[in-house]
């Protein structure tokens, strides 16, 4: 019997300067997506009365409103999946909020409507009025509990690891399309490009290793894997953060370091003090309204990342790699008095002698 599948809209990627690793390229798509480390991220259900869609009755030229409204049972649902990947020890949290307003994701249960959610910071480009998640059939029935952890995954900035670059998955397209093209999906051929066959650029991947056994990983029948030969019968993932998921969110979410998620950079030198393919996030606040230089400076190459920390909710700013050259990571940004920023450092180089800094002058 066919599964239900995530089904997620194509997203436009941004565009760098060519020449970047794969590793490199990865750090700064992802840092785009990702959210800033110690983020608190508050969710909502969404019940509202006017909380719905209207679509048409097949066949019948009518329409009819959908409520997005869950029962009880949904929700504890999505409330024990989002503790589960917080028990991971992730440096985000999440917390339930009643106001819409205050929410970054913004959960709905809209029947027939599939389920799908915005990738990480993705979430802060939705309509406050607008759903970022929706899970579209029962949650509750067996086995489903994974559809819930694979959207909180991509709320937390991951992709599709039966996309990965380095699967190495030949599909029966055909077969594929008619497969997911039949219920319980009905998906086009542009639907089933978006979440299936379309192979993800070496950036966008999760890791450079696939994952089977990720829950983010769709689950596929018999037939639609040509090669490799032990995929023929399907693919199985057991719908639960496997250990590289973990390693995964842990990378980008590490535990926050005691007395506060994020160290602040008063305009001086911050000695990072971090490993090879280590990363730490660090907060600005400008003491005057003009361009500054912030940058990562000493003897490592790394990737740099600037949000702007606006009501609450990070933006992307500038992200710079110095293409695996010691000493200059950094971008000129306008920073304004009042506001907070976020740094994101992240080191590749080997060697070192520890002295690495971030800077902001």
């Amino acid at each position: 019997m066919t599964r239900r599948l995530c089904s997620l809209p194509r997203q436009p990627a941004p565009s760098f300067a060519a020449g970047l690793t794969a590793e490199r390229l990865g750090a700064l798509l992802a840092g785009r997506r990702m959210w800033v480390n110690g983020t608190v991220l508050h969710y909502c259900f969404l019940d509202a009365p006017t909380d719905a869609s209207v679509v048409p009755v097949p066949g019948t030229g009518e329409l009819r409103r959908v409520p997005w409204a869950g029962g009880e049972e949904q929700r504890d649902v999505v409330r024990e999946c989002f503790a589960e990947w917080q028990d991971l020890g992730i440096g985000v949290r999440f917390a339930e909020v009643g106001d819409r307003h205050e929410a970054e994701l913004r959960i709905g249960f809209q029947t027939g409507a599939g389920s799908w959610s915005a990738v990480g910071r993705e979430a802060l480009s939705v309509g406050r009025g607008e759903r970022t998640m929706n899970l579209g059939w029962d949650v509750t029935a067996p086995g489903e509990r994974g559809a819930v952890l694979h959207q909180i995954g991509h709320a937390l900035g991951m992709v599709h690891e039966h996309q990965s670059p380095f699967a190495g998955l030949h599909w029966d397209d055909e077969a594929v399309y008619a497969e997911l093209a039949g219920p319980p999906n009905f998906w086009s051929r542009e639907t089933t490009d978006t979440n299936v066959l379309r192979q993800l650029d070496a950036g966008e991947a999760g890791g450079s290793v696939w994952d089977p056994q990720s829950v983010m990983t769709l689950p596929f029948g018999p037939g639609l894997v040509l090669e490799p030969e032990q995929y023929r019968g399907g693919l199985r993932p057991p719908g639960a953060p496997s250990p590289a998921d973990k390693e995964f969110v842990l990378r980008w979410y590490p535990p926050a370091a005691p007395g506060g998620p994020a160290a602040l950079v008063p305009f001086r030198s911050a000695p990072l003090g971090l490993g090879h393919g280590e990363q730490a996030d660090f907060t600005v606040e400008p003491p005057e309204t003009r361009e500054y230089t912030v940058g990562a400076f000493g003897d490592a190459d790394t990737v740099l990342v600037v949000f702007e920390q606006r009501d609450g909710e990070p933006r992307f700013l500038a992200g710079h790699d110095d293409g695996g050259t010691p000493d200059n990571a950094a971008v000129r940004v306008r920073l304004v008095k009042g506001r907070r920023y976020a740094v994101r450092v992240r080191l590749y180089s080997t060697w070192g002698s520890g002295e690495t800094a971030v800077m902001c002058w």
